[in-house]
């Protein structure tokens, strides 16, 4: 997770430049604030996803996984830019998949994947509160890399998160909840970048 999208934005750029394959790598970022735009690819990748269909399939070969960055609108998150293996699930949970996980979308996705429950709550509010979170599937010579680069000083350290969440009355992800506005995320990343 990173508070900042151009953080996530070096860790996917890392993560591919260590041999990781795009296809293999996922981003899912708030929008609210409408900073990212998608272009012609990425919509045709959104559109894909919307249909279940892998987005890291549709934007293969066109010059890394941001080059494929599509708009779409998670329950709760609201609109995000994303792409990869975990937005295409989460739009795929969205439609009514078997996920498993009981909250579906970003969380079912998530848990499906491997992650625990609770860590997926904090990482699907971390990107409703107007953070990007950045996956990859590596192969086991790639973990320690792989690693390394998602756990740099750039990223959001999970356990403070979810502390300083709970420290607020937080208790778990609702998609049912109102998404936040341009100047509420505004507020909440001022908030985190003086912590």
């Amino acid at each position: 997770m990173f508070d900042q999208y151009d953080d996530a934005r070096r860790a996917v750029q890392d993560l591919e430049a260590s041999g990781v394959p795009h296809r293999d790598i996922s981003i899912v970022a708030n929008n609210a604030r409408g900073a990212h735009k998608a272009d012609a690819v990425a919509s045709e990748a959104g559109e894909d996803a919307g249909k279940g269909a892998g987005i890291g399939a549709a934007v293969g070969g066109v010059g890394g996984l941001l080059a494929g960055l599509g708009l779409l609108a998670i329950p709760g998150l609201g609109p995000v830019v994303a792409a990869g293996w975990l937005a295409a699930t989460a739009v795929g949970a969205v439609g009514g998949a078997a996920i498993g996980g009981a909250a579906g979308g970003l969380i079912g996705a998530l848990t499906h994947a491997g992650v625990p429950e609770e860590d997926a709550h904090v990482y699907a509010e971390g990107v409703r509160r107007g953070g990007s979170l950045v996956t990859a599937k590596v192969e086991e010579d790639l973990v320690p890399t792989a690693r390394r680069i998602l756990n740099d000083d750039r990223s959001v350290d999970l356990t403070s998160r979810r502390a300083a969440y709970r420290n607020e009355g937080w208790n778990g992800f609702d998609a049912a909840a109102p998404e936040y506005s341009a100047d509420e995320i505004e507020a909440e990343q001022e908030r985190y970048r003086r912590l």
